[in-house]
């Protein structure tokens, strides 16, 4: 599992289960509120490079709109 959070409270974890790749948005609290799954580790750090930049760039507001979280 590699997570980051950054200022607005929100993180993203990419997870290796055994069975395929996921990578998860989780709020500030620790909940996970999104999760999408990957075809493999690539498609993986992609997404989770997208949503780290999102997380960095909106407020949290915006980034959950952004989300539909």
């Amino acid at each position: 599992m590699v997570s980051t959070t950054r200022d607005n409270g929100f993180g993203v974890e990419m997870l290796d289960d055994g069975a395929g790749w996921r990578v998860a948005i989780v709020d500030p609290a620790g909940a996970v509120v999104a999760e999408r799954a990957c075809r493999d580790q690539t498609e993986a750090r992609t997404y989770a490079s997208t949503v780290r930049q999102h997380i960095y760039w909106l407020s949290p507001e915006r980034f959950r709109a952004y989300y539909r979280l």
